[in-house]
């Protein structure tokens, strides 16, 4: 077979469906790249005449224009850069790919300055059509002597290129809106679009609804003209009465020119020494709707090893970890890329609320994902670094205040311990329990085995035993405390958690009395397995104790999280898997008890006694807080009865 080398050619008609379909996987993002090649222009423009290379008026405003006429059913994006010869056009428009700015940077690339530009791909363009039945570029350049071009396409496989009428230098992209988009584009979506995607693009941007203008500038003139008629009306009547009359005539009311729908200078440009708390509060309310102050913000600044900017937020807590959809906006040059993208930001950085612009990303073409890279990996590494530092900090020169705001930052930091080691790393001994008495204390400042409470309310009298005992208590309520225990046992050994109603923390009762005390409870209970001991808790202390071991609870805790993934009618044995180690700890100090087994001994007291057993294993449950159903039910039955029989 004969050798052959050549290249391999693209049917436009076959590829292009593919490009306007599957590039962008949100129809909206047409507009962020109409815009942003309109600030590619302006910045371009701009970039030329720092050069030398043209001239420009000094006080020249730059901006970009978006019409929407959904009478004539177009929407137009016009701009004031550095707009286009019929050769440029032919060269950038009609070669798919070839990017515009990409050949600007190579042409300038000794001469610095290059952020500033943001399209790469040379794509951006085509996605007019996800939305367009035709599009038209009327196009100027900021050349001498240029003559104005004119560009049409419909459904971009083929085109028109001839003479234009633009007078003034800059392009306007005309898209005639198909069907969909007609129903889809109405005034208040592309003020949405815009607001979303080109909040904060560096040039400011002007939106006209066409026909909304219209209809509200004849309501104004209805309105004028019944309010001067009925002027007049008042007017003549004053005439004809002979009366004084020194009313002004109504005025025809005109609306101030509408300002930029986007903030083109956000505050995380700034440094960070010259913004106010004030500022910082206001762009906090303007950008996230959320009108309760932040507890505190990082602001990111920094030039190497990469060039990042914004500001994180900390919220105030909303005790949750779910639906955090928006909360994380990041930007690459002031254009908006995406939320909470996962590859940047830590899944547990989403509890906060924050602006991050990271021009070096390494996006890819559709400039809505990101393409994995060591930045990307050294960014977010970095990102998590900062906000360690900031807290950390904060705890080592602002306990009070930082102690302040555990309870909003609890959550949060327990959940980036458990999934980020080395955010861990640099926290652990920032770690914070609050004790039941309201104080915060450290793992350091606690000990190595810290009793903790589930339930400050239902577990008052544990609490209390505790106490007396000489415990500090920490309250651990929270879903993410069971799993955040067993990692800070795993790495700070020999440190143990105990739930205080897990062991009794008191000396040994009456060791005669187990054997008694063990048969009567296990019969009564119908439980054959019950751990029975005996202990002197004192004379005022209660009859009964009921306690469950560490690992039974968060066994337990184990089972619930079985049961919502398999479901509880699954047929598996949760029984058998996940089986209650509880133990009853009978006081021998308690006259009560003493009672109980002074019957014990009596063949004809046995219903009595059993009554009376019956009664103190119940309290003992209640206690704990496992009495429930039919069980409590009887036991309010029996108390009653109880309570009847005395005299």
């Amino acid at each position: 077979m004969e050798r052959k080398e050549g290249q391999i050619s693209v049917n436009t008609e076959n590829i292009f469906p593919v490009i306007r379909k599957w590039l962008y996987s949100d129809q909206d993002i047409f507009l962020r790249e109409l815009v942003s090649n309109g600030t590619d222009a302006i910045s371009k423009f701009k970039r030329l005449v720092q050069l030398g290379e043209t001239d420009a008026d000094a006080n020249e405003a730059y901006r970009i224009d978006v019409v929407l006429d959904t009478d004539q059913h177009t929407l137009t994006v016009s701009d004031n850069g550095l707009g286009m010869t019929a050769e440029e056009i032919d060269k950038y428009i009609n070669q798919i790919a070839y990017s515009g700015a990409v050949s600007f940077l190579e042409q300038y690339k000794d001469k610095g300055d290059e952020g500033a530009i943001i399209g790469h791909f040379g794509l951006g363009f085509y996605s007019a059509f996800m939305v367009s039945s035709q599009v038209v570029i009327n196009t100027r350049s900021y050349r001498k002597d240029a003559t104005p071009a004119r560009w049409t396409s419909a459904e971009g496989m083929e085109f028109v290129l001839d003479a234009g009428d633009r007078a003034e230098r800059g392009t306007d992209i005309i898209l005639t809106l198909n069907e969909e988009a007609q129903a889809e584009l109405t005034g208040y979506k592309v003020r949405d679009i815009l607001h979303k995607y080109c909040e904060f693009m560096p040039y400011e941007i002007y939106f006209t609804d066409v026909v909304s203008d219209r209809e509200q500038k004849s309501d104004r003139e209805k309105r004028y003209k019944e309010q001067v008629e009925a002027w007049e009306k008042r007017k003549a009547e004053a005439l004809e009465k002979k009366e004084d009359f020194t009313e002004a005539q109504p005025t025809l009311y005109e609306p101030a020119e509408a300002g930029p729908v986007n903030h083109p200078h956000p505050l995380w440009q700034k440094a960070p020494k010259d913004c106010t708390d004030e500022e910082y509060k206001a762009f906090y309310r303007d950008t996230f709707h959320d009108y309760r102050e932040p507890l505190f913000w990082i602001h990111l600044n920094m030039d190497y090893p990469f060039h990042v900017q914004g500001i994180l937020y900390f919220p105030q807590a909303e005790n949750t970890y779910e639906t955090l959809d928006g909360r994380i906006k990041l930007y690459s040059n002031q254009v908006f890329v995406a939320d909470n993208i996962k590859e940047v930001i830590p899944d547990f950085l989403f509890l906060l609320k924050g602006c991050i612009d990271a021009p070096d990303l390494p996006l890819n073409v559709s400039r809505s994902f990101l393409q994995n890279d060591s930045y990307v990996k050294k960014l977010s590494e970095h990102i998590v670094r900062k906000v360690a530092d900031r807290l950390t900090k904060m705890f080592e020169k602002e306990r009070d205040i930082y102690n302040g705001y555990w309870k909003d930052l609890a959550v949060f930091v327990k959940y980036g311990c458990l999934r980020e080691e080395k955010f861990y790393d640099r926290m652990k001994d920032a770690l914070l329990f609050e004790t039941t008495d309201g104080e915060f204390k450290t793992v350091k400042e606690l000990g190595q085995k810290i009793w903790y409470t589930t339930d400050k309310a239902r577990q008052v009298a544990y609490i209390k035993r505790a106490a007396d005992a000489g415990h500090t208590v920490v309250i651990m309520d929270h879903e993410l405390d069971n799993p955040f225990m067993s990692m800070l046992e795993q790495k700070q050994s020999p440190l143990k958690f105990v739930r205080i109603d897990s062991e009794v923390d008191a000396a040994e009762g009456v060791i005669e009395h187990q054997e008694t005390f063990e048969k009567l409870f296990r019969r009564i209970s119908g439980q054959d397995k019950l751990t029975v001991e005996v202990r002197a808790l004192g004379e005022d202390g209660p009859a009964a104790v009921l306690t469950e071991s560490e690992t039974s609870r968060r066994s337990q805790e184990m089972r619930k999280q079985f049961e919502r993934m398999q479901g509880k009618d699954s047929g598996m044995d949760f029984d058998s898997m996940f089986p209650i180690e509880q133990t009853l700890a009978v006081n021998t100090d308690s006259p009560l008890a003493a009672k109980l087994r002074s019957l014990a001994d009596i063949p004809a007291k046995k219903e009595q006694g059993d009554e009376i057993a019956r009664q103190i294993y119940d309290l003992a449950r209640l206690s704990h807080g496992s009495l429930a159903g039919q069980d409590l039910a009887d036991f309010l039955s029996r108390s009653t009865r109880l309570l009847n029989e005395l005299d």
